[in-house]
């Protein structure tokens, strides 16, 4: 592998911090988790691991593949456009339940399978997913020298790594927050219109414009 790389490094996290640090519908969900304190070790890892794969394949040029399968991109716009107009739509009929954290966490917080599915399903499902690391990220590292991919792709590990436990485990603190009704009313809402408006974005093509633009750049 050679001496370590920093410069590459530092681009690599720095590029995989600035696209992560959103609202998105994985964030959202990581958000919540936390919130609960339901599975928040595991949603952590797995959303780390999942980002990690998808930017291996990004820098190791999967980015030219994926941009030649229109039939792909096609089944991931609208399966994953589908997903996130469901659970949106879970999150907006929550608005009307007058519950709170401590009264209803057993009917609010998903099971370990629900966990793990929705995880993948946000994750794997979701277009925006492949933009950011695959596409994205793919793109700035082929401008790096390609000894040096590998310290970027670590560092784009790191940002990610860090955040979604960052957040998993800080969420938590809000929970007092959320024994009011009214804050998880806020809170689903958000969510709600969160999904939604990615999924329209989806499905309008602002984000088949964003993907063009980089491929083209």
């Amino acid at each position: 592998m050679g001496n370590f790389c920093i410069a590459p490094f530092l681009e690599g996290y720095a590029a995989s911090a600035g696209l992560i640090i959103a609202i998105g519908a994985q964030n959202a969900f990581v958000l919540k988790q936390g919130i609960l304190k339901n599975h928040v070790f595991i949603t952590a890892l797995l959303c780390a691991v999942l980002d990690a794969l998808l930017i291996g394949l990004g820098v190791g040029g999967f980015e030219s593949l994926l941009a030649a399968n229109a039939i792909l991109l096609t089944c991931a716009k609208w399966g994953g456009a589908a997903f996130l107009f469901y659970y949106g739509f879970r999150s907006f009929r929550a608005v009307f339940r007058s519950v709170s954290l401590e009264l209803d966490a057993s009917r609010r917080a998903p099971g370990f399978q629900e966990t793990i599915v929705t995880i993948l399903a946000l994750t794997l499902l979701n277009p925006h997913a492949y933009l950011d690391t695959v596409i994205l990220l793919g793109s700035i590292s082929a401008q790096v020298p390609a000894p040096e991919r590998l310290f970027f792709a670590l560092g784009a590990v790191l940002a990610s790594f860090m955040w979604f436990f960052t957040v998993s485990y800080v969420a938590r603190f809000l929970a007092p927050l959320f024994r009011n009704p009214l804050s998880w009313k806020i809170l689903d809402f958000l969510v709600g219109c969160t999904m939604w408006g990615i999924a329209l974005a989806l499905l309008l093509g602002n984000s088949g414009c964003l993907y063009e633009c980089v491929m083209t750049s």
